[in-house]
């Protein structure tokens, strides 16, 4: 099922609802569809959809099949939650440690995304007024379903509730200016993710995925979550350990080698480029850069 949060033309309001047609062009509101969702009212948040069963996602699609879709045209899909997390996972690529000057490490290398940087999956990205260092980095995501901890790895996969795509844009003189790596990936808009959640029973193997990132057309970056060093379900192992997981919780597993940075020179962002970021199965996401507006200057102290 492909989980969506949608925008109509001239609302405010967004709605969620489901995806349908064989070109995913189609938005059914749950609005529409309260008699056949769990609990008779829809959601006020996709999370809640992480835990349907089999048999109430079922009956979600039948209904929605026989429901009124409306063109995609006729608004904008949004991100499709915002989490109370939003983990990251560097150097998760061989090939990818290797160009950024790095080694493989024994245990993965985490760091936080400041939910505040979360945007849409076709929004417009902020080049920061601080730095001309702006760089991309096409990534699976996967959304946690259910609240976890200590979670064997041998079923860690059970508490993933959806896959998403993801671009955990990159200021690298911000990052690469302290060990950890924080303030250089939460800059305002810089994690775009969807453009809608793909629920994990539809991904048979989440480390059996092609990536792909073009900018302005050109591809920068190919490879497959085979590669990954450490899997989802290692990552969910690990995490886990330490913290408790939630409903919601995204987590960016790493990006593969071709990164703007590695190139020779580098290749950073300027406005007005296009990056694109696919994950099979998973959809497709593209943001245009745009300079930072000054109305993200707020008044200190806020009036």
């Amino acid at each position: 099922m492909k989980l969506a949060r949608f925008r109509p033309v001239g609302e405010d309001t967004a709605e969620l609802g489901v995806l349908l047609g064989e070109a995913l062009d189609a938005f059914v509101p749950f609005s529409t569809l309260a008699a056949a969702l769990p609990g008779g009212e829809a959601p006020e948040d996709l999370r809640a959809c992480l835990a349907w069963s089999a048999a109430e996602r079922d009956a979600v699609a039948q209904a929605a099949e026989a429901g009124e879709p409306r063109p995609l045209s006729a608004g904008t899909l949004l991100a499709p939650l915002k989490p109370e997390k939003c983990l990251a996972i560097g150097l998760n690529y061989r090939a990818h440690a290797e160009e950024f000057g790095g080694t493989v490490a024994p245990c993965p290398t985490v760091f936080t995304k400041q939910v505040s940087c979360i945007t849409g999956p076709f929004a417009p990205i902020h080049r920061p007024r601080v730095s001309e260092a702006l760089d991309y980095e096409g990534e699976m995501v996967l959304v946690i379903g259910q609240r976890c901890r200590h979670v064997p790895e041998a079923r860690a996969l059970e508490v993933v509730g959806a896959y998403c795509v993801g671009n955990d844009v990159s200021v690298r003189d911000w990052q690469l200016q302290t060990p950890q790596f924080t303030m250089g990936k939460s800059f305002d808009t810089h994690g775009p993710v969807g453009p809608y959640l793909t629920t994990a029973d539809e991904i048979k193997d989440p480390q059996a995925l092609n990536l792909q990132t073009w900018v302005n057309g050109e591809l920068r970056q190919e490879s497959s979550t085979a590669l990954m060093i450490f899997s989802c379900a290692q990552l969910i192992a690990h995490l886990s350990t330490a913290f408790t997981l939630e409903p919601g919780d995204m987590i960016f597993t790493g990006t593969p080698a071709g990164i703007g940075h590695a190139m020779k020179p580098p290749a950073y962002l300027k406005v007005g480029d296009r990056v694109r970021v696919a994950v099979e199965g998973l959809g497709e996401i593209e943001n245009v850069v745009i300079a930072e507006p000054e109305a993200t200057a707020l008044p200190f102290p806020a009036a």
